[in-house]
């Protein structure tokens, strides 16, 4: 992954490039992003030009052996720490992204800009979500201690640091505030005001814009959300609330708390799209083939269900009974329609 593979954030490139250009290299970096919108691959894309052996106007030459090995995520001196639970993938009762990182290089190789979800998919968790351990610290500190093989750079990719726990955030502070040289840390996350005080204020943070909605990557939750989104906004417009509460029961039923975030993302698009359409402004609803937004919807209601969308997708982060939350949020809709 080159800077000149990267879409957009042009300024986001602009500042890594300016960093490796300069040798002014911050020791720990914290990326934040919306969902898919491609800091992990920004983050690789600036290690291989810091590890590059040939740098070539400001990029990575993508030829040398260095180049070679980041572009399959397999440089010695890079180490990828992310969520991870004991499933199918890994059965250790201590589970460490090592033991899962065949499954992660395959899922960022097929697709650099995947969610949350898609990565517990991979490693085969379900109806849980993954965390970085006191044992994941432990291996990274351990890694961190041995020579760089390569002789340039070593470097931790760490994603979604608010997953890590108080004892693991405990373990790594001495070596994120001060690192043996060489050393960089790479933190993305999507949600940075979960992430602990004490590791937030150790790095130096970089906003990843989301892109131009026209080159956003199609989640392949789509059909799955679409499929209980439309019958909802079916039995709304009916006027039908046992349909729709029907509905709900279906969207709680989903095989984890991620995939009910997804869908209240989703929803909240749906509107989106909803709305500008009904406005005439398709042009930048940027609807995909296939997809038949509701027509009709008044602006006072795409308003308050956006805050309603939300408000579910806040109260599921924070482990309220998701029954609970969606039927919730069904009746919001139901009376503001």
């Amino acid at each position: 992954m080159r800077f000149a593979d990267i879409k957009g954030n042009e300024a986001a490139v602009e500042v890594l490039r300016s960093m490796a250009d300069s040798g002014r290299i911050p020791h720990a970096m914290l990326l934040y992003e919306n969902q898919g919108c491609g800091a992990l691959a920004i983050a690789l894309a600036y290690l291989q030009r810091l590890c590059c052996e040939h740098p070539v106007n400001g990029d990575a030459c993508g030829e040398c052996p260095s180049c070679r090995q980041m572009a399959k995520l397999v440089h010695p001196d890079v180490h990828f720490v992310f969520p991870v639970a004991a499933g199918s993938v890994i059965k250790d009762d201590h589970p460490v992204s090592d033991m899962g990182i065949g499954a992660f290089r395959e899922l960022f190789l097929r697709n650099p800009y995947f969610s949350e979800q898609e990565l517990y998919d991979a490693l085969g968790v379900e109806g849980k979500s993954g965390n970085i351990s006191v044992y994941e610290a432990k291996n990274i500190i351990n890694q961190l201690s041995l020579s760089a093989v390569a002789g340039g750079y070593k470097a931790v990719v760490m994603f979604l640091p608010e997953r890590m726990n108080t004892q693991a955030a405990n373990k790594l502070l001495k070596i994120l505030e001060e690192p043996p040289a060489k050393t960089v840390f790479m933190l993305i996350t999507q949600n940075p005001e979960d992430v602990m005080s004490t590791i937030f204020s150790r790095c130096q943070g970089l906003r990843i814009l989301p892109f131009d909605r026209s080159q956003l990557v199609v989640s392949a939750y789509s059909e799955e959300n679409a499929a209980l989104w439309n019958p909802l906004c079916g039995a709304l417009l009916k006027k039908d609330l046992y349909a729709a509460l029907e509905c709900a029961d279906a969207i709680a039923a989903l095989g984890s708390r991620e995939k009910q975030k997804a869908f209240c993302n989703f929803a909240s698009e749906q509107i989106r799209k909803a709305f500008l359409c009904d406005k005439g402004l398709e042009d930048i609803a940027y609807v995909t083939d296939g997809e038949a937004p509701v027509r009709g919807l008044s602006s006072r209601f795409c308003l308050k269900a956006v805050s309603s969308i939300d408000r579910a997708s806040m109260l599921i982060g924070r482990n309220v009974s998701a029954k609970m939350v969606f039927t919730d949020l069904v009746n919001r809709l139901f009376v503001n329609l």
